[in-house]
């Protein structure tokens, strides 16, 4: 046995050893299981759970209990820690006298720190899952032991908390589903687990519940539409001519709308009158127009388009205004990107240019900059890029002035009347 006197009991060095490297171990245990527990994939543990797997079960019934888990990891760790270092202070006094409370203190700080926090919770959250399956059936035993004291405990904690005014419940901001999932595909994203593509994907699925049609719809100075008291030939050169496969018609000014005409009605007729365009009757060919009010979401929208098997719509304001149409085209364009085929028109609104400047047209509104740049200016407040610009300088600004919001540099290249029509936009790293 190896041991030192100092007018006072022997003291066992390596049994002293052994028992302090028990309380660090069960302290990093603790601390670890605490960060992998916490951290664990919730989705990944109910789908093992359903599989049958038994760990996975004892894990999500700790985290069932969560605040109760963590209470009794806490007070394990505590402790461990406490006895751990009156353990060590009191051998070090035998030893080195005076200064041992000293050495100790410096000692536990040191293995502490290295071995019972760093090192186990850095380890526990590069692989929360996986560490979560194996302490589970560990853990679980603890925290129904010292349940009952842990229920003590939080009365007398609810208790204290009342007496100073604290409501416990109230008062936290809570991140809803959507901004969760959100945030969740975002940092799986970050650190590379999800490609940008699925990223913006299934970040699109779930823009669909915030999004309004006014956002995606085509504005009205962009449509294309047919004056229905033209001569039917006319009308049917307009619609082949046409990359849309479907057009409004009007009558007596732009903006009565009293139809819509489908190309491949057009050609159904056409071939009925043997070719004789001036035979057909648009008014028998064309079918009603479907009015939207621009606050619909994307969402409802959808579900729209689909029971009524159809995949057009004028959009409205208020007071009952045409302000563009949305397409059914344009609702899987958010979750999908771009959709062209080859009878679309290919629009350049974005050009990025050699010296890290992006050429955009006013028109190109800010999600589909974004999507294509991977950028991350704000949408809320207005749903084109001249838009935005307009929006922070709260007023029309003129062909030159130049802009910084947002990290980016906004150079005002053309305008025309009042809109603004080309911008040169840099990020602020790149200038």
């Amino acid at each position: 046995m190896h041991g030192l006197e100092t007018g006072a009991p022997q003291v066992d060095v390596w049994t002293a050893v052994v028992i302090v490297a028990i309380c660090v171990f069960l302290s990093a245990f603790f601390a670890g299981s605490e960060t992998a527990l916490t951290a664990a994939s919730h989705a990944r543990m109910h789908s093992l759970e359903k599989e049958g797997d038994k760990r996975a079960a004892a894990v999500n019934r700790l985290l069932r209990q969560r605040n109760r888990m963590i209470a009794a990891l806490l007070l394990g760790g505590t402790l461990v820690n406490i006895g751990g270092s009156a353990f060590t202070t009191s051998v070090l006094v035998v030893i080195a006298g005076d200064n041992g409370a000293i050495y100790a203190t410096i000692i536990m700080t040191v293995l502490l720190l290295v071995f019972a926090e760093v090192l186990p919770k850095t380890l526990a959250i590069n692989h929360p899952d996986e560490t979560s399956l194996r302490v589970a059936k560990f853990i679980a035993p603890f925290v129904r032991i010292v349940g009952p004291l842990l229920a003590g405990v939080e009365y007398v904690v609810l208790i204290v908390l009342k007496m100073v005014g604290v409501e416990v419940g109230h008062g936290r901001t809570v991140l809803s589903p959507y901004d969760e999932l959100k945030s969740a595909v975002d940092i799986l994203h970050e650190e590379g687990n999800v490609e940008r593509s699925a990223r913006d994907m299934f970040g699109g699925v779930l823009d669909l519940q915030v999004l309004h049609v006014s956002d995606v719809m085509s504005h009205r100075t962009k449509m294309r539409t047919i004056d229905a008291d033209l001569p039917p030939a006319q009308i049917v050169r307009e619609v082949l001519s046409s990359p849309f496969t479907r057009m409004p018609l009007w009558r007596e000014r732009p903006d009565n709308f009293v139809g819509v005409l489908h190309s491949k009605d057009i050609l159904r007729a056409l071939n009925a009158a043997g070719g004789d365009a001036s035979k057909i009757s648009v008014d028998d060919v064309m079918f009603a127009p479907w009015f939207v009010p621009e606050a619909t979401t994307l969402e409802d929208q959808l579900e729209a388009f689909l029971k009524r098997k159809t995949h057009f719509a004028l959009v409205v304001d208020e007071y009952g205004e045409v302000m563009g149409l949305v397409t059914l085209e344009d609702i899987l364009e958010e979750i999908v990107g771009d959709i062209r085929d080859e009878h679309d028109l290919a629009v350049q609104g974005v050009r990025p240019q050699p010296d890290g400047s992006v050429l955009v047209d006013g028109a190109v509104p800010v999600r589909d900059l974004n999507r294509a740049m991977d950028w991350e200016l704000p949408d809320e407040e207005a749903t084109t890029i001249a838009g935005l610009v307009i929006h922070e300088a709260g007023a029309i600004p003129e062909a030159g002035q130049v802009f910084t919001y947002h990290g980016f540099r906004f150079e005002v290249m053309r305008k025309i009347r009042n809109r603004v029509t080309a911008l040169r936009v840099t990020p602020q790293e790149a200038a």
